[in-house]
């Protein structure tokens, strides 16, 4: 039997479809809690589908200046990390699209970002950068 952790509990509401919005203000989802170790959606991923949720991360330096778009990364970089295809897309960054136009912040300062949850492959029309994951409506903050 599993210990009772706050991780297994979120994990177990997840797979009844139970994960809700007041889990998504309580605290930050972890990137690496978003992916099973296949590379395949977790189920508490596939729970919060469509919900606002928040992850918290550093802001990879942006594609191109006035942009509603952006990188979080797990942890600071220096070089943005696109991919070419989904296959590529690394399980420690999410897509970022926000309700206005990016002030970008320094690679290494920690921010939150609030969002609704999207999960499957998008080829950004504009950009042309494919995501698995992203949060969209988002909006970010310091932390």
């Amino acid at each position: 039997m599993h210990p009772f952790t706050r991780r297994n509990a979120i994990l177990s509401m997840a797979a009844f479809g139970c994960a809700g919005r007041a889990f998504a203000s309580d605290e930050p989802i972890l990137l690496r809690d978003l992916y099973n170790k296949d590379r395949s959606f977790s189920e508490l991923a596939e729970g919060l589908k469509g919900q606002r949720i928040t992850v918290e991360g550093f802001m990879a330096p942006p594609l191109r200046a006035e942009s509603k778009f952006f990188v979080l990364t797990r942890r600071p970089m220096s070089v943005c990390p696109f991919c070419s295809s989904a296959a590529d897309w690394p399980t420690d960054i999410v897509a970022i699209y926000t309700k206005r136009l990016v002030k970008v912040l320094a690679f290494n300062i920690p921010i939150g970002v609030t969002g609704v949850l999207e999960l499957g492959t998008h080829r950004d029309e504009d950009l042309g950068f494919v995501s698995r994951v992203r949060l969209v409506d988002a909006v970010y903050e310091r932390v």
